[in-house]
């Protein structure tokens, strides 16, 4: 019998080339800028604006650059104002370009809640810490902790939400927002789509992520909700209230007081 890895073309085993220094450097540089280019764009982000364009501008020729250049070309040319309100209107208001990734994998389930700890216990192995701000699964924290940890274990949590990735790009292009170019971007640095990953992509956009399960928090014990979520209130303690000694029997009965307060 033909043993099973004879008939496996070797195209289909071998590894990625390794990355010299400069281009693992240029990567990270590539991370880091598609990082700040979908964060909110406040009076400190918009007044970086030129000197962002002109990052883009110097990196070495490559689709992520030039989809990059493309972004930042609009970018610059927007009032501030306008710019928070397309950013808000883009990625506030719609759930299907939202950034929070976990959402696309595991919608508002309690399922959720474990892959936000399982990221952020990922990131303290790595020696990162957040500042608290964001979620550990928004999109900007997952790119700043790929181009500090690198390609490999870095870019990790890119790869499991590939999905998630095609459907904020493919949301974004019926929009016809310019953020498409820098998903665009990221999505040239990720390995190409399978056919699962397609098929699952465009089954997720016709039926959505999944529903939150009855009876149970989404996010833990709140710690990883969303700064909208409603998160219910911690349980009271139980009030015990003395038991009332039995009359005696030569007594008659007094009827049940009503409890103050109820209806």
């Amino acid at each position: 019998m033909t043993p099973l890895r004879a008939l496996i073309r070797p195209s289909a085993r071998r590894r990625p080339a390794p990355m010299t220094p400069e281009e693992t450097e240029q990567r990270a540089l590539l991370l880091r800028l598609v990082s700040l280019l979908l964060q909110y764009p406040d009076a400190e982000l918009a007044a970086a604006r030129r000197v962002l364009a002109a990052t883009v501008e110097a990196l070495e020729p490559s689709p992520a650059a030039e989809r990059l250049a493309e972004f930042t070309a609009w970018f610059t040319g927007q009032e501030p104002d306008a710019l928070q309100r397309h950013y808000v209107e883009t990625f506030d208001l719609r759930r299907r370009s939202s950034l929070y990734l976990t959402y696309y994998l595991h919608g508002d389930t309690r399922r959720r809640g474990m892959a936000l700890l399982t990221l952020a216990q990922r990131f303290r192995a790595a020696g990162w810490d957040t500042d608290g701000g964001e979620l550990p699964d928004h999109l900007p924290v997952v790119l700043e902790f790929a181009s500090l940890a690198g390609p490999g274990a870095g870019e990790a949590p890119l790869r499991q939400h590939r999905r998630g990735l095609e459907l904020i790009h493919h949301a974004l292009t019926d929009s016809d927002s310019p953020y498409r170019h820098v998903l665009a971007a990221l999505l040239t640095l990720l390995p190409p789509p399978t056919g699962a990953d397609l098929r699952a992509v465009a089954e997720l956009a016709a039926q959505g992520p999944p529903d939150e399960d009855v009876g149970l928090d989404p996010y833990g014990a709140g710690e990883f909700a969303p700064p909208d979520a409603l998160v219910p209130p911690a349980q009271a303690d139980p009030t015990f209230v003395p038991p009332v000694p039995s009359p005696p029997v030569q007594v008659p009965p007094v009827p049940p007081r009503r409890p103050e307060g109820s209806r």
